[in-house]
């Protein structure tokens, strides 16, 4: 039987160049560290680096019950597949200052570890500019999965470069 997932499409806004894959009352983190350059977590939230500063950015979403069978890198200068902890089960994309967007709830398996596969394209569009139409466009993909490390399947924009970078010396001198 082939499988209907849950779809949704909305532009959010990003602050501060990012935006939130967040659970019901999680605050945001207190130390940036995108290792992968592109999403990074801690429980009950997933960060997702935008290359604006501010404005918005199109996100569209699938929420599936299983891993999708294939992997599509052709259009998209990122993709990585990450883990994320929902305490309680009602993690939606959010605005960093306005709150959840509207779009689909993407855990809505309940409580328990899930997986993201995060697309993302034109982050080297306008890096660290304020935008009023979105230049840079975001697919994710979520499933109920136990975790395990981030598995990277592409990685070739500059912004994502600069993020792992920065995470490379933080490492370096730590």
């Amino acid at each position: 039987m082939t499988e209907s997932p849950t779809t949704g499409s909305e532009q959010v806004d990003a602050d501060y160049g990012m935006f939130y894959l967040c659970d019901t009352d999680i605050p945001p983190p207190t130390e940036i560290r995108p290792v992968n350059g592109l999403v990074f977590s801690q429980d009950g939230i997933a960060v997702v680096m935008t290359g604006v500063q501010g404005g918005p950015v199109q996100v569209d979403v699938e929420v599936r019950s299983q891993a999708p069978e294939t992997v599509d890198t052709h259009a998209w200068d990122e993709v990585i597949d990450h883990s994320l902890h929902a305490p309680y089960g009602q993690v939606r994309a959010s605005h960093m200052m306005d709150g959840p967007a509207d779009l689909p709830v993407l855990t809505p398996h309940g409580a328990g570890h899930y997986r993201v596969r995060v697309h993302a394209r034109g982050r080297d569009t306008e890096p660290d500019g304020f935008v009023e139409e979105p230049v840079e466009d975001y697919y994710l993909i979520v499933w109920p999965q136990p975790p395990e490390p981030d598995i990277v399947h592409k990685q070739t924009d500059q912004r994502g470069a600069s993020w792992r970078d920065s995470s490379a010396d933080d490492s370096s001198t730590s």
